[in-house]
């Protein structure tokens, strides 16, 4: 397998964990268990960032002419990527969302 296949499984991989820990940190939040929300968002954003340093490795290597093309995986880890950092955004304020009706609700 070439390198680049290799970079975009694992960019997959740990952006697609990712995604996975904050909808069910999302889920946590909504039964009242937040601090067990508050971990899955850190074990999520760890894994995004795994994912985004890979990124970052696709992006050197384009800029110095490693990387001459774009093929259907890589615009799917990228794909991820986004989908990734933006559930990510959205997970953390749903979990404030919960947490204030939370309190106002006691």
């Amino acid at each position: 397998m070439e390198e680049m296949e290799l970079l975009s499984f694992q960019m997959i991989s740990s952006v697609g964990t990712a995604r996975s820990l904050y909808l069910e940190a999302i889920q946590q939040a909504r039964l009242g268990c937040f601090e067990e929300a508050e971990n899955l968002i850190k074990e999520g954003d760890a894994n995004y960032l795994e994912g985004h340093l890979v990124h970052v490795k696709l992006l050197q290597q384009e800029a110095t002419g490693q990387l001459d093309s774009i093929n259907v995986l890589q615009v799917h880890a990228l794909d991820l990527l986004m989908s990734a950092e933006t559930l990510g955004i959205l997970a953390n304020e749903i979990i404030a969302v919960y947490k204030k009706m939370n309190f106002e609700g006691n």
